[in-house]
């Protein structure tokens, strides 16, 4: 009798924020099919392509799966198998070398975006050993908003799509393409279907701005603007929830002065957006009550993040859209471990004032190292020398901007290891790469520490091959060697019961339900304020002064100058097929999108002689690449939108897998960046193009 296929309900990880609920088929330890679990308490069954293909990453012939140790120069793509103890040794002795000789915050603890629980063992791992500098891309990702948030009305303001909303209002985001932090496609749709409307603000007509009410195609560097540009006619108008506002705000007749000026003639000059579509977009949002504002990640890629972040919050206070059902709410947490509690925070009590952030003046509650100081400090010692570097879900050579100064750093530095499932540009210049075990082969929880108030059950599916390990496990036994081994865990996986002990669950338990989701408690404010130092939301900030901060959100100019030689905008679209530098190795992904595209309007094409399929040169006044033209009115005439995460697998280890060809981020640079986060212009850029020779 054949065997049967075996199904068993997770969740998808690592493949973006996301958190879609999936049933994957397994036969003879190899998963056969993945699909959407329609029970799913975010997705409702649906899950993207990346989703269905997910198991493509586990059965690769050229995946890491054994320790190596670099033989060769630095980058040059030579290594020697090694055992797992060597690999954990030579690692710790050098971190402890370094901690002798420079102490413990001469070593940087590196992540990407946050995964699953190994990001928090990370931070654990970094407390414990004495460093105050976990580096991450917070910078330009999550952080602001959340960020902002805090210090405006005393938490992240998320979207809620899970209570009826009678308008949504996309800014920057588009869940049809790419998930983000919770926010899945399969929710927005249902609201849509049972009758909300919609408003999408992005300068690509995106497939959700197709399906929009109306489509604002801002002009890219200018969010504050048409945010103040609401703001003014709302105010205005009097549209504002004027209860809400006279008892749970402040600062009221000081944002209503600084919106005075942007009226709607003078906000389409900067937005190149009609003032009558500027009036209907913002009575639309003001009336609809409830209206959520789901912002995407875009609007945190420049300079002047800060302005914009705030500008959205003083928009969801002043229509009463925050801490109701339907509108943007405080997602609290199910009864689960705290973070501090879980990351040994108090091991480090002075971690704030000396982070490397910290010398730089980057705003309080921004508890990660923007990578531009990061590498500052690596360079130049500045505010003081760092030399070691670990990291994990991560690929900085290709996802930091200014990718040359990266490799710069990554020279220079005395040690390096990385730990990932495949060779990657960044993990081509360790001195020690871990083989991991990844998605489906690790029991894991998704979700914690994101503020949207659940988590989720990832139960391992199948087993990893043999030499390669869990992110977790492997900290935990580096933990060992260089810290108390009393702080660890005998097994690694008592992390996972940790977080769900306060629920009164063990992991096994909690993977069997699937998800914990916090209560909701809407309107708290009524009862107790807002999280502020005045319990209020602070349209005025009451702490501008004493953090250096802008009391109240401005237009203070595009992020980067007019410049004639470079005379169009450049900005950047993620891929539905990767996760911004990952898995152009899964062959499923790739051949959905084999090559780096170029998005041009036909007219500017023309006016380049550039045809569909040239390859086209993009130039800033930073660097230059290489990408295939895609011709498209998506974008305007002004605008190109170039591809993310470009580096080429297939090519020579030697050359770190051709890290520079097509790569954005020989675009951008670190000259100019905004104080609060430590955030580059990664959007938003001048540029030229022309076609190849």
């Amino acid at each position: 009798m054949a065997e049967q296929i075996r199904w068993a309900k997770t969740h998808c990880a690592r493949m973006d924020h996301g958190g879609c609920a999936l049933l994957v088929g397994v036969l003879k330890n190899k998963i056969v099919q993945v699909k959407g679990d329609p029970e799913g308490y975010l997705n409702r069954g649906y899950t993207c392509y990346k989703g269905t293909v997910s198991a493509e990453r586990l059965y690769h012939p050229d995946r890491l799966r054994h320790p190596l140790r670099r033989v060769g120069k630095r980058g040059e793509g030579k290594w020697r198998q090694i055992s797992w103890e060597e690999a954990l040794d030579v690692t710790a002795t050098s971190l402890l070398a370094i901690r002798e000789k420079y102490g413990a915050r001469a070593v940087g603890f590196g992540a990407g975006m946050p995964k699953g629980l190994e990001h928090f063992v990370l931070i654990r791992l970094a407390n414990i050993f004495g460093s105050p500098n976990v580096v991450a891309s917070q910078d330009v990702c999550h952080a602001p908003r959340e960020v902002t948030g805090v210090h405006t009305c005393g938490f992240y303001p998320v979207a809620d799509l899970h209570n009826p909303t009678g308008l949504i209002l996309s800014w920057a985001s588009n869940v049809l393409s790419t998930s983000e932090e919770g926010q899945i496609a399969g929710l927005m749709l249902e609201q849509l279907k049972n009758g909300a409307r919609l408003i999408v603000v992005d300068p690509r007509r995106t497939e959700l701005a197709q399906r929009a009410d109306l489509w604002l195609q801002i002009w890219p560097g200018t969010t504050q603007a048409l945010a103040l540009g609401f703001l003014h006619v709302i105010i205005e108008e009097a549209l504002y929830d004027s209860d809400f506002v006279e008892k749970y705000t402040c600062g009221f007749a000081d944002l209503a002065r600084q919106v005075k000026p942007y009226d709607p003639q003078t906000v389409a000059s900067i937005t190149r957006i009609s003032p009558e579509l500027i009036q209907k977009a913002a009575r639309l949002y003001a009336t609809a009550r409830p209206a959520a504002l789901q912002w995407g990640n875009a609007i945190e890629h420049d300079v002047n993040v800060f302005d914009a972040a705030r500008s959205l919050v003083c928009l969801m206070a002043v229509c009463g859209n925050l801490e109701v059902p339907g509108g943007n709410i405080n997602a609290h947490d199910p009864a689960i471990q705290g973070l501090a509690q879980f990351v040994r925070a108090d091991l480090i009590p002075d971690k704030r004032k000396d982070m490397i952030g910290a010398f730089h003046g980057t705003i309080p509650k921004m508890m990660t190292v923007p990578p531009a100081y990061f590498r500052q400090a690596v360079l130049d010692s500045i505010p003081y020398p760092v030399r070691g570097y670990y990291g994990m879900c991560t690929n900085p050579l290709v996802a930091w901007a200014d990718s040359p100064f990266t490799y710069k750093a990554l020279m220079s530095l005395d040690f390096i290891a990385v730990a990932d499932i495949f060779m990657t540009p960044t993990a081509s210049f360790a001195d020690i790469v871990f083989p991991v075990a990844h998605q489906y082969e690790i029991n894991d929880i998704g979700h914690y520490g994101i503020g949207h108030g659940m988590i989720v059950a990832r139960p391992k599916i199948v087993e990893p091959p043999t030499e390669c390990r869990p992110d977790i496990k492997i900290m935990n036994e580096l933990g060992k060697r260089v810290s108390d081994p009393k702080l660890w865990r005998d097994d690694f996986e008592e992390f996972l019961e940790d977080v769900v002990k306060p629920a009164g669950l063990t992991y096994a338990e909690f993977a069997a339900k699937g998800y914990l989701k916090g209560p909701d408690r809407f309107g708290l404010h009524r009862e107790k304020g807002f999280k502020t130092p005045t319990g209020k939301v602070e349209l005025k900030l009451s702490t501008a002064e004493k953090y250096k901060l802008k009391p109240v959100p401005e237009f203070s100019g595009l992020p980067e100058e007019d410049d004639p030689d470079y005379p169009l905008i450049l900005i950047s679209a993620k891929s539905r097929y990767y996760l911004l530098s990952s898995y152009r190795w899964v062959e499923k992904l790739r051949a959905k999108r084999p090559r780096p595209l170029v998005e041009i309007h036909p007219e500017t094409a023309k006016a380049f002689a550039i045809a569909e399929g040239d390859s086209v040169v993009i130039s800033t006044r930073h660097g230059e690449i290489t990408q295939t033209a895609r011709l498209t009115d998506i974008v305007h005439p002004g605008v190109v939108s170039a591809a993310l995460g470009w580096w080429f697998p297939e090519s020579e280890a030697s050359g770190q897998f051709d890290w520079r060809s097509a790569n954005f981020n020989m675009l951008t640079s670190i000259d100019k960046l905004g104080r609060e986060f430590g955030t580059p212009n990664i959007k938003n850029l001048p540029c030229r193009i022309r076609k190849a020779l």
